[in-house]
């Protein structure tokens, strides 16, 4: 993502367009470093401003948020000077990622005054400041909603009291101000890649917007500036400074770029199913040729914004919510594979048990005609006609030999009916832990992975503590709490429509792919499910019709999307009517036999599909 100053400049144009003249109705602070400041121009506006350090941001936002009952001493000593103050201006200094907010507004002696309050978008060093003017126009600050003293930065203070400025980001140099010559020699004498040299050399420039400039020149971003002629750095120049005018013209293509596993064309299914990787305000033509890659329009960057973050802190917020639970389910992973690959030795090692029953039956025949003390004697083997070596303790007679061999093959005969069934168990125990896998894969929602979380305690895998502090609550071990049962209905599963109208449904997980399978399908529907590899139930309605052959291949693939190898081009999907599918007594969440199938080879993909929220 590229939160860079060519975005500032675009969030500035927005705010001067929409908000200079307005004036301020309300101030909140719903966060430790978060301000909502309500405007009434023309239209009433939300500017949302952030200072977190992981995520700071600025935009016009849609949406409401709730401010404690209690506001925060920041948020009231802005309320006491600007709470109804008029925006005069707003604007960007020399390109930097500073959004600066001028404010007029009347003191207590009903005199015309001016503040600033200045958004600086600078990762960890992201900082909301209020100025006033001082003396030979120098800013004072008044506060900021987070204070930065001596002894956390050796650069600048920024206290109550101290002089406002903007540190310095090393050499680099304004990109609104440069010209041809400064503009060739400092990209020419750069010692390094012409990516690394545009964003180092320029403020402003993210690597994102370095290798578009360097995509609309026709260059490679890794070829190295002392291999290029001056012809082709002012080559260059040109599409630098025809960037650089789309800016100052205002003429912005605010964009995001989405990551999509099919061939969607539907800029809405895209943004449904696509995962965001990049926006922008100018047009990214550097993704165009990219596989797989999406740029989808948006009305201005507030909106690709809002969307944009919306969308990834679902992502990240699943993400971090499951971690835990990945890492319970690697664990148990890794103890059953190890668990299987003893049990699977055991069960080689009883190979030999055949063998020493025909020992102990051969022996047992013609033992009375053989000699004591003897090693070893040649039997003929009446299965087959053909003589065996038999081996022999020559401190017991052969009859006693052939006893022992009998104890040997029953005892081995035990073990491997044992560790046969241990062995189907470990087998069954791997492939549900696999299909959790997938289930981890596919949540989106809190309630998702609450479900799975439940699954794991009724396992025995996780103890009902597990999760405290996670917001995944917690309950009995070895038992799913019962104030979460509900959850398994907020958790809904997937439900597409076909262009037919028929109506296809995804389990997200074991518990939904029971209740599809069996509380939700009729016998007549079709059921199905990726061929020996873990994954989600589909299951699609017929309602009493019959289904055209592009739906069954339609929800083939559905099923090979969703399941463990999803990541393949052609997958095997077995798939029967439903009442065919039978459910054993006492087995897992989400396990299933049936007897009798159809199958098809199909790739993974939800085209033709469309997605009902």
């Amino acid at each position: 993502m590229a939160f860079d100053g060519i975005v500032i400049s675009n969030i500035v144009r927005d705010m001067k367009e929409k908000l200079v003249g307005g004036r301020i109705l309300k101030i909140q602070q719903p966060e430790k470093d978060e301000l909502i400041i309500t405007i009434k121009n023309y239209d009433q506006y939300r500017l949302f401003i952030s200072a977190d350090a992981s995520l700071p941001l600025i935009y016009l936002s849609s949406s409401k948020k709730e401010a404690p009952i209690t506001a925060p001493n920041f948020c009231m000593l802005l309320r006491k000077y600007i709470g109804t103050a008029r925006v005069v201006d707003v604007y960007q200094p020399g390109f930097e990622r500073v959004v600066v907010m001028e404010l007029e507004h009347l003191d207590e002696m009903g005199d015309v005054c001016r503040k600033k309050l200045i958004t600086e978008i600078m990762g960890k060093h992201s900082n909301i400041i209020f100025c006033e003017e001082a003396e030979a126009g120098k800013l004072k600050i008044i506060d900021s909603i987070k204070h930065v003293s001596s002894a956390m930065s050796s650069v600048r203070e920024v206290l109550p009291g101290r002089e406002y400025f903007i540190p310095k980001q090393g050499d680099k140099i304004d990109p609104s101000s440069t010209c041809e010559e400064e503009f060739v020699r400092h990209i020419g004498g750069y010692p390094d890649s012409l990516s690394k040299a545009v964003y180092m050399t320029y403020t402003g420039f993210s690597p994102l917007m370095s290798n578009e400039l360097i995509i609309r020149a026709g260059f490679d971003g890794e070829t190295n500036t002392r291999e290029l002629s001056e012809d082709m750095l002012i080559h260059l120049y040109r599409r630098f400074d025809e960037m650089m005018q789309e800016i100052k013209d205002g003429k912005f293509s605010p964009c995001i770029c989405y990551k999509t596993d099919n061939e969607e064309t539907d800029a809405e299914s895209i943004k449904k199913e696509g995962t965001p990787v990049e926006f922008s305000s100018l047009e990214l033509t550097s993704f165009e040729n990219a596989p797989g890659m999406h740029v989808i329009s948006y009305e201005s960057i507030s909106n690709v914004l809002e969307e944009y973050y919306a969308k990834k802190n679902v992502i990240t917020n699943i993400r971090q919510k499951s971690a835990d639970l990945r890492k319970v389910v690697a664990n148990a992973v890794e103890r059953t594979v190890k668990k299987l690959e003893l049990q699977k030795k055991q069960l080689k090692d009883t190979e030999k048990r055949d063998k020493y029953k025909l020992y102990g039956e051969l022996l047992t025949t013609y033992g009375y005609g053989l000699e004591n003390g003897m090693t070893e004697c040649v039997l003929n083997n009446y299965y087959t006609g053909e003589d065996i070596k038999v081996p022999l303790d020559k401190d017991i007679s052969p009859l006693e030999n052939a006893k022992k061999y009998y104890e040997k093959y029953a005892k081995l005969k035990r073990t491997f009916e044992a560790v046969s069934v241990q062995v189907k168990a470990s087998e069954e125990e791997l492939e549900h832990l696999e299909s959790v896998n997938v289930a981890l894969g596919i949540a989106t929602l809190a309630d998702d992975l609450e479900t799975i979380k439940n699954e794991l305690i009724e396992c025995g895998y996780i103890k009902g503590h597990f999760g405290k502090g996670t917001g995944l609550g917690k309950g009995k071990p070895g038992k799913a709490p019962k104030k979460n049962a509900g959850s398994r209905e907020k958790s809904k599963p997937l439900h597409y429509v076909t262009e037919d109208g028929f109506h296809l449904y995804v389990g997200k997980n074991n518990y939904q792919n029971d209740e599809l399978t069996f509380k939700m399908a009729n016998g007549g529907d079709w059921w199905f499910h990726a061929k020996k590899n873990a994954g989600s139930h589909v299951i699609v309605k017929t309602e009493g019709k019959e289904l055209p052959d592009r739906v069954y291949e339609q929800a083939a693939s559905l099923a090979a999307y969703y399941s463990k190898a999803a990541a393949g081009s052609k997958i095997d999907v077995d798939y029967l009517q439903r009442k065919d599918v039978k459910k054993p007594n006492g087995a897992k969440p989400g396990f299933v036999v049936y007897y009798t199938n159809y199958s098809m080879t199909v790739a993974p993909k939800t085209d033709g599909l469309t997605l009902v929220e």
